[in-house]
């Protein structure tokens, strides 16, 4: 046996779920442990600070800053609307009068003497987390959140953009290897998650948003063409938060690349049910993955399944892996040796090898930091 250094790629048609819901700030939580939840269900609500509006008082006016002395006509903690008068100022004999209202609604969070700056908090913003998938409240995080629990269909892709979204799965193609071009696109495709074979255009996502789909799934996308539809190059953060109308997601990587066989059909076998879906990525560490997950009816929470990740990261003799970096990038087969000895690769490191059984029959090696282990 061996060890992967890198995280298990999950592609199961009967795994448990575990989701942390997590407010970025303190706040209420609101539901109890053993709640039922869907996915659109409100978990926790935070109010989150408003910004600080700076009004330069004396700046406005065209006074020192000691000239504003019992002029400013509100005070620390006072709530304001937009409009009310913050300062007034009369010049010679009182025929003149310079006055300086509001900007914005917000409570009077300090006043500066020496500048003559004012700043008011504007309002806070409420914030709602919601419970992302269907399941059973497991775990109370107090002020924070929860951990929702689910059992089903749970697949990770290798990249994706757009944040969380929920639909339905619907097959638009009717083999791993076909592209879902433009006229595979269903004209209503309200709140559908598409999913494709090998690969997917501009064109195609444009038209799969214009038709009310929720996300597509393909096998991979060419750079171009991912640049071209995003408007601009994606760099290496984490991804999730474009602001696109649907998310998108490939399994297999950049380029044409054939859905792996199982996994289509394993989202075959799922259509017409409802999924969460999130292209979220971070390649680096931490590394996190985009993911369609199926809850299945009736089977919401089961303690006695292994949430998913449990026990992952052992290489064996047989284990399905896909290579993660050039030259056999998103290759998927099987461990068929794993050598005791390091050896020296192309680029002159030695490091420890395996060797896989690739689709097409070849074997080929590949050093251990550079697969994933797919989980089945």
């Amino acid at each position: 046996m061996g060890t992967a250094y890198t995280p298990g790629l999950k592609v199961s048609a009967d795994a448990t779920i575990e989701k942390i819901r997590r407010l970025p700030v303190k706040g209420e939580v609101l539901v109890d442990v053993g709640a039922t939840v869907s996915p659109d269900t409100v978990v926790a609500r935070a109010l989150l600070p408003g910004d600080i509006e700076i009004v330069r008082l004396a700046d406005r006016m065209g006074v020192d800053p000691d000239e504003l002395t019992g002029n400013v006509r509100v005070r620390v903690g006072d709530e304001v609307r937009k409009g009310d008068l913050l300062a007034e100022v009369r010049g010679f004999f009182g025929l003149f009068k310079s006055q300086v209202a509001s900007p914005c609604d917000g409570r009077v969070e300090y006043y500066t003497e020496v500048t003559g700056h004012l700043g008011i908090r504007k309002p806070p913003v409420p914030i709602e987390i919601n419970a992302y998938v269907a399941g059973v409240v497991r775990e109370v995080i107090a002020g924070e959140g929860v951990v929702v629990r689910t059992r089903g269909a749970f697949i990770q892709g290798i990249f994706g953009v757009g944040g969380e979204r929920q639909g339905r799965i619907r097959m638009s193609c009717g083999s791993p290897g076909e592209e879902l071009s433009p006229d595979r696109v269903p004209a209503d495709a309200r709140g559908a998650i598409l999913v494709g074979g090998s690969s997917v255009g501009p064109e195609a996502l444009k038209r799969a948003a214009a038709a009310g789909a929720r996300a597509v799934v393909v096998g991979g996308i060419t750079d171009r063409d991912l640049r071209e539809y995003l408007g601009y190059d994606i760099g290496i953060a984490i991804t999730g938060d474009e602001n696109i109308p649907l998310t998108l997601i490939l399994t297999e990587g950049f380029g044409r690349m054939p859905m792996a066989r199982r996994t289509f059909e394993l989202l075959r076998s799922q259509e017409g049910k409802a999924a969460s879906v999130n292209g979220a990525t971070q390649i680096r560490a931490g590394a996190m993955r985009p993911e369609i997950i199926v809850p299945a009816e009736g089977a919401r929470d089961d303690d006695r399944a292994a949430p998913e990740g449990a026990g992952a990261g052992t290489l064996g003799i047989g284990t399905p892996v896909r290579a993660i970096r050039e030259p056999y990038f998103g290759q998927i087969g099987e461990v068929v040796e794993l050598p005791p000895q390091p050896v020296r690769i192309p680029t002159g490191a030695v490091v420890r090898v395996l060797r896989m059984r690739i689709g097409d029959g070849r074997v080929i090696e590949v050093p251990r930091a550079n697969v994933e282990i797919v989980e089945l």
